[in-house]
């Protein structure tokens, strides 16, 4: 799977149970982490957690991250927007992915938990399964 990525929506992948951040945010406070300026602990309440030095937009000339990801059967991938990723702590985020099997249903229930959390931003998610491949 060819993943493009740029800012700080997030893609997850489910494996075998276990819950993976599979892009990189591109944030100034993320970039303070990197650096070592900041514990991610820090990071989270930090004041300007949400401000991006990577983005698309009129006058942008930036390069998105370009990956290639190998497949499983049975993998789930999530895409999402900060709204769902700042609020909703990633264990509930890995709950949800592994025990509700449609796709749809997940999507609601991350929703309805950002919406729960009282998130201040927009909620965007969406959950794709990995399936069999058919001869």
């Amino acid at each position: 799977m060819a993943l493009v990525h740029i800012g700080d929506s997030r893609v997850h992948l489910l494996r075998g149970g276990e819950l993976f951040q599979i892009t990189h945010d591109h944030t100034m406070v993320q970039s303070m982490v990197d650096e070592g300026r900041l514990s991610p602990e820090e990071a989270a309440s930090h004041p300007q957690r949400s401000l991006l030095v990577r983005a698309l937009g009129p006058g942008a000339a930036t390069t998105p991250d370009v990956r290639l990801h190998d497949t499983e059967p049975g993998d789930r991938y999530l895409l999402c927007s900060d709204g769902l990723s700042a609020v909703v702590p990633a264990e509930d985020i890995r709950r949800v992915l592994a025990e509700i099997g449609e796709p749809e249903q997940a999507v609601r229930e991350l929703v309805a938990l950002a919406n729960a959390s009282g998130g201040p931003d927009n909620v965007s998610c969406v959950v794709a399964d990995v399936l069999e491949r058919r001869q």
